[in-house]
């Protein structure tokens, strides 16, 4: 997937130009998501992610209006292991805002203190602690006794580790104490010590055993065993240093929990302390960091959290993570090494992208043999050639990006790298488009192939079978390049057909190829039968709908409520398009969503409109029902409901009250029209409310709506309490 971050300052592009780039860039950056965590095959970098996603957060701070939901969808791990049962987190496990540098950590200071309109002369608690480098655990226990052990996984969803768990000697297996909550998810890392990670690899290679790279892939690969005898072989250990769900808490700040995992013989960070400041933070992190050869344990940063629980309340979440949490990352690791030779791949949106293969060389104690060069514009800009000596960057320590060459030791007949202007897969044109307003080119070089373009077509196969879009077990990469190749599966429509045309083949049987069998084949075919439902989320996801990523596609699905009224609402918005057409109601609906633009409205019309995709979806539709998604609180009083806020709010801010309506099932659009359910309105309400009076919308004041939310709060907590008894 090639970059669209651009060497443009933010501070000089016009509107229309942001609006386009802010859409590429939350498209690339989810398509990289899928990449990394799904399909174990990043092509860009660490360090060039985050620089994507900074780039975007400047974007949305030049440009306000652009705020939403497209940054990201929850992509905070990897897809759950088929070896493993799934364990559905009831709390999700998400992910942490990254920072590299000073600055990042006085912003993230200083943007709590906006969000929560605090003083700057009001003191402001944090913690800060290292952050390990292992793998996410989460362990429930009822009545103080572990009950079930599981991964991170997707964040939502993670594999069944109960058994291994249980062999790990520092997670207990009763908690001891008068105050352990009848039920609490205690969750940490699994990670392995640095002198027992060298003596498992010896004992690896005295055995004729391959090694593990790290102390975190060997962590990782040891809990995850499906022989328990195998995990308790291995020298694992644990920190606690959060919680999912709970039936209460210990105490009301951070710093107090974690004192209390601790008296209830949880192992916990005694690296942990309090902080006042930015430059308290900032001190705690220098001492870290020296320490970091020390420890005996790899750690990748420090961890600030605020310290009051309900101050992280006030704060809540943004798409991916805890607006009151920064992890502040240690600088890479840097080796130099050849670069061999340049390798275009084709992604399933058609862009070209150069992948180095590089002579391997060990960074940070992990071979690297490849390395992303994001697009045309970046190898010239950093004038990369075949031949040359290229430093090589493992940013956060995972993964390989080359940040420069070493011009003098250049051989003599190295020549600039020719972009390739025709696919290397189908032979069609690559272009770069021209936005016709401004005269510039896209980064991104695409191939004109389309659904022609084998590349792209298996592509789109695998982002169909995608952890976020159906996850259907036992159909990944390799099988659907297979099925591919074999004339099996053209479209998604044909995985649903699959198992009836193998019935009906009395010569090719599925079960007879390679790294097939009857099992196997059983198993495929009962995975995709289980998919015949999936939710609205997922089915719009799957469709792979350019700019719309996992989290607009949540968005659209909690709006519109069924697959129907989305199709329909997208076909009545692009009726009559044209430049002065673009205002017809179903048009004004779709980008009155929170989170929705004119750059995603118009890439979901012209899917639509398209009917190629038409035949697709008819026959898909034939064989899959999508369902309606759950709401965030099923009996709250505002579930489902179009909420506007309009006017000074006095008792929150803007953004508190919009994660307060999402997080108990509300929708929040930007404008009042026919569909608004409800409207807030505070002092200095002025045109918003008139329509909504003129229209009939109830209104109500800030402290109507929060009786309202929180009545609905405290019938849920009585739900479950009769539901616990």
């Amino acid at each position: 997937m090639a970059s669209d971050l651009r060497p443009v300052d933010v501070a000089v592009l016009t509107p229309r130009e942001a609006k386009r780039e802010h859409a590429a860039l939350g498209a690339e950056i989810a398509a990289h998501d899928v990449r990394y965590f799904s399909e174990d095959a990043p092509v860009i970098s660490d360090a060039d992610y985050d620089a994507l996603r900074r780039r975007y957060d400047a974007l949305e701070a030049r440009f306000p209006t652009l705020r939403d939901a497209e940054s990201l969808s929850v992509k905070v791990g990897a897809r759950p292991s088929e070896k493993f049962a799934k364990v559905r987190h009831r709390v999700p496990m998400l992910s942490l805002s990254n920072g590299f540098s000073d600055d990042d950590v006085r912003e993230f200071v200083a943007r709590v203190r906006r969000f929560l309109d605090w003083p700057a002369d009001t003191p402001l608690v944090f913690t800060a602690e290292p952050k390990i480098d292992g793998l996410s655990c989460s362990l429930r226990y009822e009545g103080g006794r572990l009950v079930t052990a599981a991964t991170r996984g997707d964040g939502e969803e993670g594999e069944d580790v109960t058994a291994n768990a249980l062999t790990v000697a520092g997670i207990p297996h009763q908690l001891a104490g008068g105050d352990v909550p009848e039920v609490i998810e205690v969750r940490g890392e699994v990670y392995m010590r640095h002198t027992d990670f060298a003596a498992l690899n010896a004992r690896q290679l005295e055995a004729g055993k391959p090694v593990f790279a790290n102390p975190r892939n060997a962590a990782a690969g040891s809990l995850r065993q499906l022989d328990p005898q195998i995990t308790a072989a291995r020298p694992l250990a644990f920190f606690a240093y959060a919680w999912g769900e709970r039936t209460a808490l210990p105490a009301d700040t951070q710093y107090g929990v974690i004192a209390a995992f601790q008296r209830w013989g949880l192992p916990v960070n005694p690296l942990m302390t309090r902080c006042q400041s930015a430059d308290e933070l900032l001190a705690h992190y220098r001492i870290i960091e020296a320490q970091r050869a020390d420890l005996g344990y790899d750690i990748d940063g420090v961890v600030y959290k605020i310290d009051s629980l309900a101050l992280q309340e006030r704060l809540g979440f943004v798409s991916r993570s805890p607006r009151w949490a920064l992890a502040h990352k240690f600088p890479a690791e840097r080796a130099a090494t050849t670069l061999l030779a340049i390798d275009i791949q084709v992604g399933r949106t058609g862009v070209l992208t150069p992948v180095a293969k590089l002579k391997p060389v060990t960074v940070g104690g992990v071979v690297v043999s490849n390395a992303t060069l994001h697009n045309e514009d970046e190898i010239a800009r950093k004038d990369v050639r075949i031949g040359d000596t290229v430093i090589v960057q493992r940013a956060g320590d995972v993964i390989p990006q080359i940040i420069g060459v070493v011009p003098e030791r250049r051989p003599a007949d190295a020549q600039p790298f020719v972009f390739p202007e025709v696919c290397p897969v189908c032979g069609a044109h690559a272009v770069r488009e021209t936005n016709p307003r401004t005269g510039r080119q896209d980064v991104a070089r695409r191939c004109t192939g389309g659904l022609t373009c084998e590349a792209q077509a298996v592509e789109r196969l695998k982002h169909f079978v995608s952890r976020n879009a159906f996850d259907i077990d036992g159909l990944g990469e390799k099988q659907i390049e297979l099925f591919f190749a074999k004339g099996l599966v053209h479209g998604p429509q044909d995985i649903f057909t699959l198992e009836e045309r193998d019935s009906q083949n009395p010569v090719s049987k599925l079960k007879n190829y390679e790294g097939f069998g009857e099992v196997s084949v059983r198993n495929l075919f009962a995975a995709i039968d289980s998919r015949r439902t999936v939710t609205l989320n997922r089915f719009i996801f799957a469709l792979g709908i350019r700019h719309v990523g996992e989290t607009t596609a949540k968005l659209l699905a909690r709006h519109y409520g069924s697959f129907a009224a989305f199709r329909q609402a997208a076909l009545d918005a692009g009726r009559g398009i044209s430049a002065e057409a673009l205002n017809n109601e179903a048009w004004a609906e779709l980008t009155s969503i929170d989170g929705i633009g004119e750059v995603v409205a118009d890439a979901i019309v012209q899917f639509f409109a398209e009917p190629h995709n038409i035949e697709t979806l008819d026959a898909l539709l034939a064989r899959v029902t999508p369902q309606p998604m759950e709401a965030t609180v099923s009996d709250s009083p505002v579930a489902g409901k179009t909420v506007v806020f309009t006017g000074s709010l006095e008792r929150m801010t803007r953004e508190e009250a919009k994660a307060m309506a999402e997080r108990f099932g509300a929708k929040v659009a930007g404008s009042v029209s026919v569909k608004t359910d409800l409207v807030v309105a505070g002092p200095k309400a002025g045109s918003k409310l008139e329509r909504a009076r003129a229209l009939g919308i109830e209104t109500i004041d800030e402290d109507a709506w929060l009786a309202l939310v929180q009545a609905g709060a405290q019938g849920a907590v009585e739900q479950e309490s009769d539901i616990a008894s």
